[in-house]
Order: structure tokens, then C-alpha cells, then sequence
């Protein structure tokens, strides 16, 4: 089934000002959601859960323990009666005392938004969608046993045939046509100058995940999407949760705005919500949707 023929439900595309609300909510006035920040976590944790209960998603938290302090991801699944499912994540927790508004608010709002819509189109979808969200992906358990993503990712390695990919939002949110786009040592000569694209991240197994995606988009005409299939081992492709799959073989691919080599205000105190594009973050969830209500060939 050819991409022209998948049909974005008309009267649930996504919302900027859905987008917004969850922004706040997950950013929040209480102080900042880092691993020291235990009741920060449990509080947008929380949050997360009430708001999927809301769109008639049940969650249930993934508990687990770091240096005698307790953490959990959120994990909350649309059944749709199918035995095979997909898996859609964004970690929630910031580096440092920053508000993370790109990362990683944007990723969550976007997982949030596209479940709202998902759960709105239940009857049409062809597979389960598990939602999670996780705490630690930023250092010091960036690419540790004690990152959320690991946890969850070893807790369905026996499921793994089931799982026909996993996509994960990785800061959404920023895009300026004007600046001059960084890339990993050797992509620059590929992939355009301008910061005004969104990346599909994938390994070559996961590479029929990206490459739909970025059809969508193409279908979408909104926003211009960009494939960059590559090995975990080039700096760049693995700064995600997405790399905890890959190590168990399951397919997964990254959804980016590119982070780092884009956004200047990558772990800084100025990435606040005022930096972001909630258009396109909008349109960056449609493609994900379009995807997600594709039957199976």
C-alpha cells in the first residue's frame, strides 16, 4: 500500500495548541525534572498518566531503583485487538537545572499529542501502540543499564517478534531556516545547509521505518523531512533512547529536529518553550500519525 493512499483523519490533526498546554504542564514551576529532582520526576510522571487515562489509555508506571532512589517510566498502551503492537516513546527527564523545553518537553508532547489522536482512530489501526515514557536518558545514565529506555527495552526483548518498530521523539521542536546546519564528520556534503527540516534516524535494519516516515511527510508537504540510515557507532545516530533497541535487534528509528548540531540552546538555560516552532511540531506529529494508521501491506 503506497503512502498516497494512507489518510490522515481530518478532524483530529495535531493541535498547537494541545502542543502548548503539554509543554507547560510537562516544563512546569516546581524546579527542574533531573535525576536529583526525585519528586519533580513522580510529578510529571503523574501528570503523563493522568492525561493518557483522559483519552481512555491506560498506563501503568515501570518502577525501578537507582542508588536507592525510586524511578519509573510511564507505560501505557491503546489495545486494538491485534497481537502485533509498535512503540512510541520520549523521555521526559532534562539535564541539569534547565527547562528542557526541546529536550525533551517537545518529544513527550508530541508522543502525547499523537496518542490523543490515536486513541480517537483505535478502531482503524492495524497494530497495538504502547506509549512509553522515560526518566534517566540524560547523563550521568545516558547510555547505562539504569536509563529508562534500557529498562523497558529488556522488558519486552521476549515480545521483540511482535514489535514492528519503535519510534522515538527526540527534541521536535526547533527549526530556523537561517542558520547554518550542523551535521555528525562526513554528512555535510549529503544533507542541506539550513536548519528547517526534520531527521528519520535509522539503522538499516530499522530502514523501512524511516523511509516511510519521511513519504509521509512528503505526502504532507508541510515540512521537509530528511533520512539519515547509519550505524550507531557515527557520533550522533546513537543520542537517543532508540539506541537501547537497536542493541536487542528490534527495529527503531529517531524522530529529530537534529538537537545539538541545530539548537543552540541544547542544555542551556535558554531552551524554553518562547524557542519553539509549535507549528511544525504539529506537522511533524501528522507524519507520525499517517504512518500509524497505515494498514498492513
Amino acid at each position: 500500500m503506497s503512502v498516497s493512499s494512507w489518510a490522515l483523519p481530518s478532524e483530529t490533526p495535531a493541535g498547537t495548541d494541545n502542543l502548548k498546554v503539554y509543554l507547560e504542564q510537562i516544563i512546569g514551576e516546581q524546579g527542574y525534572r533531573n535525576y536529583k529532582n526525585v519528586q519533580e520526576l513522580q510529578r510529571v510522571s503523574a501528570w503523563i498518566k493522568e492525561q493518557m487515562r483522559l483519552f481512555g489509555i491506560p498506563c501503568q508506571y515501570q518502577n525501578y531503583s537507582v542508588n536507592s532512589l525510586a524511578y519509573r517510566n510511564v507505560v501505557c498502551t491503546l489495545t486494538a485487538g491485534h497481537a502485533e503492537k509498535v512503540i512510541v516513546g520520549a523521555h521526559y527527564d532534562v539535564y541539569g537545572k534547565f527547562q528542557g523545553a526541546d529536550d525533551n518537553a517537545s518529544g513527550v508532547a508530541g508522543v502525547i499529542e499523537t496518542a490523543r489522536i490515536l486513541s480517537q482512530q483505535k478502531s482503524q489501526l492495524a497494530h497495538n501502540v504502547e506509549f512509553v515514557f522515560y526518566t534517566l536518558a540524560e547523563p550521568p545514565f545516558f547510555k547505562s543499564e539504569q536509563m529508562g529506555s534500557y529498562v523497558h527495552a529488556k522488558s519486552i526483548e521476549a515480545q521483540k517478534d511482535q514489535i514492528q518498530g519503535v519510534y522515538i521523539l527526540e527534541m521536535i521542536g526547533f527549526f530556523d531556516e537561517n542558520l547554518v546546519q550542523q551535521y555528525p564528520v562526513g554528512l555535510k556534503w549529503v544533507y542541506p545547509q539550513h536548519g528547517n527540516f526534520i531527521a528519520a534516524v535509522s539503522n538499516l535494519q530499522s530502514y523501512n521505518l524511516s523511509a516511510k516516515y519521511c513519504e509521509a511527510m512528503r505526502e504532507l508537504d508541510e515540512l521537509e523531512c530528511q533520512r539519515l540510515v547509519a550505524p550507531s557507532f557515527i557520533s550522533g545516530m546513537e543520542f537517543s533512547d532508540h539506541l537501547n533497541y537497536w542493541n536487542l535487534g528490534i527495529p527503531a528509528m529517531m524522530i529529530t529536529d537534529t538537537g545539538p548540531f541545530r539548537n543552540k540552546h541544547y542544555h542551556t538555560a535558554t531552551d524554553t518553550l518562547k524557542t519553539l516552532n509549535l507549528n511544525k511540531m504539529a506537522y511533524v506529529v501528522d507524519g507520525l500519525v499517517k504512518i500509524l494508521m497505515a494498514q498492513s501491506d
